[in-house]
């Protein structure tokens, strides 16, 4: 894989001391930015390497290991996603995605935790009761969500994304129930259930004085009832896609959203002292993309990039259902037991791709004889001070 010329490392490098100059900031994302601003150089050490064959010798820098390092995801999404081969069914697997008003997006945004975990409750039990009701499935299913904070524009957009079953175990757990193929459930059933949950949850936290208005939102505190209800009588978005083709593109999908971060260092067009040039989708009706540039301020680009800092220790992947059960192998088995009549069983992960090996194979073999493999043959200490000699 050939290496971006452009990384948010470098805006982080270079325009990243003024920003920091000019405003107070969390801790937590001036972790990240160290984090970001350091991975792979002589700041956090590392090795000395040799090919046993042709005698090419490199420095390699350790990582910074920051979920919201650009550079850092791919070893974990990869790990991730092995781990997942052995929990696919041979079902069909829909995504589905929920996602809040943008009214509430700058309360989201001061109050990360508190409303991300509401978005994160609200979509599974809209999920897992509306599929247990015998009116539309009479099933428990299994799913993961995946929460992002982000739209293609950096911008504040918190949504959940979900890759569900298409069908369960029955309530009684003798049997496995379809959905019809092609259709999940009823977006507009799902909306109305996730609308009322998600702003029960709210209103329940504003009135245990658990929400906090600051800035530009304080005049907000003295009619938030008022603007929930407001939201109440309005339809919010809920998106079924349509089913995956098969498990390899449900594995697909899995390395594409699991780890994802605001940007990848892919998008970026140009960097100048002035302005950072990026790559973006704008989303029409039916699904439909178009290509855009949009160009930022240096500062105003590291801004929003830190905008979508997840909180200390917030788990940002979550299991429900079949695959949140502390007894998930043996309902697996079950679930894999009851369908095995109807449908020939997936392969097993041994025979799929493992993509970590593939990964780690690429690390070691010499990138100029492509014979040899990479030795480490010396212990690079940390250098404090360091200048940034990027080794990735």
């Amino acid at each position: 894989m050939t290496r971006p010329t452009l990384e948010v490392a470098g805006i982080f490098r270079q325009h990243g001391p003024s920003y920091r100059a000019t405003r107070r900031m969390p801790l937590e994302q001036l972790r990240v930015m160290r984090a970001i601003e350091t991975c792979r150089t002589a700041a956090l050490g590392g090795h000395k390497e040799r090919c046993g064959h042709c005698r090419y010798e490199r420095y390699s820098y350790n990582s910074c290991r920051n979920r919201h390092c650009p550079k850092c995801q791919n070893t974990a999404r990869a790990q991730w996603v092995e781990r997942r081969r052995g929990e696919l069914l041979p079902v069909e697997y829909f995504h589905v995605v929920f996602t809040i008003p943008q009214e509430l997006n700058a309360l989201a945004l001061q109050n990360a935790r508190l409303v991300y975990n509401a978005l994160f409750r609200a979509s599974a039990l809209t999920l897992e009761t509306i599929a247990a009701d015998p009116r539309h499935l009479g099933a428990r299913i299994g799913f993961f969500s995946v929460l992002h904070t982000w739209g293609q524009n950096l911008l504040h957009h918190p949504h959940v994304h979900c890759v569900v079953t298409g069908g369960g175990l029955s309530l009684n757990g003798s049997s496995w129930i379809s959905c019809r193929p092609g259709f999940f459930l009823s977006v507009r059933v799902l909306s109305r259930l996730f609308r009322r949950l998600f702003l029960a949850a709210l209103a329940a936290a504003f009135h245990a004085d658990k929400l906090r208005f600051f800035g530009n939102l304080e005049p907000l505190a003295d009619h938030f009832p008022k603007l929930l209800t407001q939201l109440a009588q309005r339809e919010w978005v809920v998106y079924a896609k349509p089913p995956f083709g098969g498990p390899q593109q449900v594995i697909d999908y899995l390395g594409r959203y699991t780890h994802r971060v605001a940007i990848s260092n892919n998008r970026l067009e140009n960097i100048t002292n002035s302005e950072v040039e990026f790559r973006y989708k704008q989303y029409r009706s039916r699904g439909k993309q178009k290509q855009h540039r949009m160009r930022l301020r240096p500062e105003e680009f590291i801004r929003r990039f830190l905008m979508h800092t997840l909180p200390p220790g917030f788990q940002r992947i979550r299991h429900y259902g079949l695959l949140a059960s502390r007894h998930k192998a043996d309902t697996l088995a079950l679930c894999r037991h009851l369908l095995d009549p109807l449908r020939q069983l997936l392969p097993t992960a041994v025979a799929l791709p493992a993509h970590r090996e593939q990964i780690l194979a690429s690390a070691v073999r010499c990138p100029v004889c492509h014979i040899g493999e990479m030795a480490r043959i010396e212990i690079l200490p940390r250098r404090t001070g360091a200048p940034y000699c990027d080794s990735s």
